[in-house]
C-alpha cells in the first residue's frame, strides 16, 4: 500500500511539474511574439490622427517596456501568464505639452496601460483588453523591418 501511495504522488509530481513546464514554454513564447515597436492606432476604440501617436517598443530578452505618450517617455516592466499581461513598475518623465488633445491622449495611454488584463496580436496588430469586462483599451500596429 506504501508503495502505492509513493507511486502515486510521483506520477501527480511528474504530471504537475510537466503542465508548469509547458505554461513556461507558452508564456516565453508569448513574450517572443510580442518582441518588437509598434504605433498605437486607437486607444479606448477611438482611431488616433495625431501626428504624434504613442509608441513602444517590447522586449522579450527582459520583458522591458519602452515608448513615448506623444509627449512623455513611458517605461517599465510586463509579465505575461498565458494571455495575461500585466504592466508594472510604469515610470513616465514629466515635461507638460501645451498641446491639451496630447495631454489627454497621453492619460488615456497611460490609463489604457494600468488598465489591461489580456492581449491578442493578430496580422501584426497588437491589442490590449481590460482587466474588467474584456473591453478593447488599445490597439497597436506593429512596426515592420
Amino acid at each position: 500500500m506504501k508503495t502505492l501511495a509513493t507511486l502515486s504522488i510521483l506520477i501527480f509530481s511528474i504530471i504537475f511539474t510537466s503542465c508548469d513546464e509547458t505554461k513556461k514554454v507558452i508564456d516565453v513564447a508569448g513574450s517572443v511574439q510580442l518582441t518588437g515597436s509598434y504605433t498605437v492606432s486607437a486607444i479606448n476604440g477611438k482611431k488616433l490622427v495625431n501626428a504624434t501617436n504613442p509608441t513602444f517598443t517590447m522586449s522579450a530578452l527582459d520583458n522591458s517596456f519602452r515608448g513615448t505618450t506623444g509627449c512623455n517617455s513611458v517605461f517599465g516592466n510586463y509579465t505575461i501568464d498565458l494571455y495575461t499581461i500585466n504592466f508594472s513598475d510604469l515610470a513616465v518623465s514629466e515635461k507638460f505639452c501645451a498641446e491639451k488633445e496630447i495631454m489627454k491622449t497621453e492619460r488615456d495611454f497611460l490609463d489604457a496601460l494600468n488598465n489591461t488584463g489580456s492581449y491578442a496580436l493578430d496580422n501584426g496588430v497588437l491589442t490590449f483588453y481590460s482587466k474588467t469586462d474584456r473591453s478593447v483599451l488599445l490597439s497597436a500596429k506593429k512596426d515592420e523591418k
